[in-house]
């Protein structure tokens, strides 16, 4: 049984519908069925005819991905799916051959059938090492990570020198387990998750939410440690804080996700402050139920996990108070964007 990643767009705009439709998708909407390509040669050259532009080491990496996809994923296999759209992975195991859908939205013609096992496994409970190996920037390749199967029953198993992606056969030039295949802007979250799970856990997340609430203008009032009635922070606009929005915050730093009781509370604490937003932290995610409900109250509630609340400090950041500057040392780095001319 091998274990295979599989990635469901840059910015994760087809991943929804592979959890709703039970399968794995990729791109390349402009390919054929590959089922009717039944060799890399094959496959290579229809490629080139339809990107005839394209650099030697781009077709064969995209080549060497779809061929995978289309012949080398078996029945049975495990394939994670990196969420985009949350910060959360989904595993399951595939269940049918591939096959080609020409109806269907964009970007959804070449699936493979998955049988979800858990759709809502936190990243913060995941190494980082491991989290490395699926920070590649490749759409499909395998893993080199027996730690997946034991994520399946909720085991924490020791880290081994290195996680890695199997290496490539040589024909998959350009595909591997190379800087420039690495996704250095998750690798970076990652890492500023992992550091505040361990300087900034507990009480001090809340303290770290309040933060970021003064900086963007708030006035606010944190509860001491211990029970707080449902809310972490009270938070108003204005010179006293009394004036709307006004907001209540419920922090929970727990690294499993929270279900939709913890949100119904927020409703309620709610109601009893006479807030009318609420926000709710909490570090392991949220359940699909949870989500679910949350769409209803969009424009007055809002959720963050451990993703949204490390893009609220990059945006907050340099207003941030010194203490946590300095238990959070960041630095802002350019890079430039890799795109088809880079290839």
């Amino acid at each position: 049984m091998a274990l295979w990643m599989v990635r469901a767009g840059s910015a994760g705009e087809r991943e929804q519908f592979a959890l709703d439709e039970h399968c794995v998708v990729i791109g390349w909407d402009s390919m054929p069925d590959l089922s009717t390509l039944l060799e890399r040669d094959q496959l290579s050259e229809v490629y080139r005819k339809l990107h005839p532009t394209e650099k030697p080491a781009k077709v064969a990496n995209v080549v060497g991905q779809l061929f995978s996809f289309a012949h080398r994923i078996q029945k049975n296999d495990l394939v994670v799916l990196p969420l985009k759209t949350r910060a959360a992975l989904a595993i399951g195991t595939v269940a049918g051959s591939y096959k080609y859908h020409k109806e269907g939205p964009d970007g959804a013609f070449h699936r493979l059938s998955v049988r979800w096992i858990k759709t809502d496994i936190p990243r913060v409970a995941v190494d980082q090492d491991l989290l490395y190996s699926l920070g590649a920037f490749l759409t499909v390749c395998q893993i080199a990570e027996e730690r997946i199967k034991g994520l399946l029953e909720g085991k924490k198993i020791p880290s081994p020198v290195k996680a890695e992606v199997v290496e490539p056969e040589a024909e998959d030039a350009g595909e591997g387990d190379n800087p420039d295949d690495i996704d250095i802007r998750e690798i970076g979250r990652d890492r500023i998750v992992a550091r505040i799970q361990t300087q900034l856990c507990g009480h001090k997340l809340a303290n770290l939410v309040e933060a970021i609430l003064k900086a963007d203008g708030y006035m606010t009032k944190l509860s001491p440690p211990g029970a707080d009635g449902g809310v972490d922070i009270l938070a108003g606009r204005g010179p006293l804080g009394l004036d709307a929005p006004r907001l209540c915050v419920q922090v929970k730093s727990q690294s499993s996700p929270a279900d939709v009781t913890v949100y119904r509370a927020l409703l309620g604490a709610m109601q009893t402050f006479r807030a009318e937003q609420g926000l709710l932290v909490c570090w392991g995610g949220f359940t699909k139920s949870a989500l679910g409900e949350a769409r209803q109250g969009h424009f007055s509630v809002r959720l963050w996990h451990s993703g949204d609340l490390v893009e609220a400090i990059y945006r907050t950041y340099d207003r941030l108070p010194a203490e946590i500057q300095a238990e959070l040392p960041l630095q802002r780095v350019w890079m430039l964007v890799r795109d088809a001319s880079m290839q």
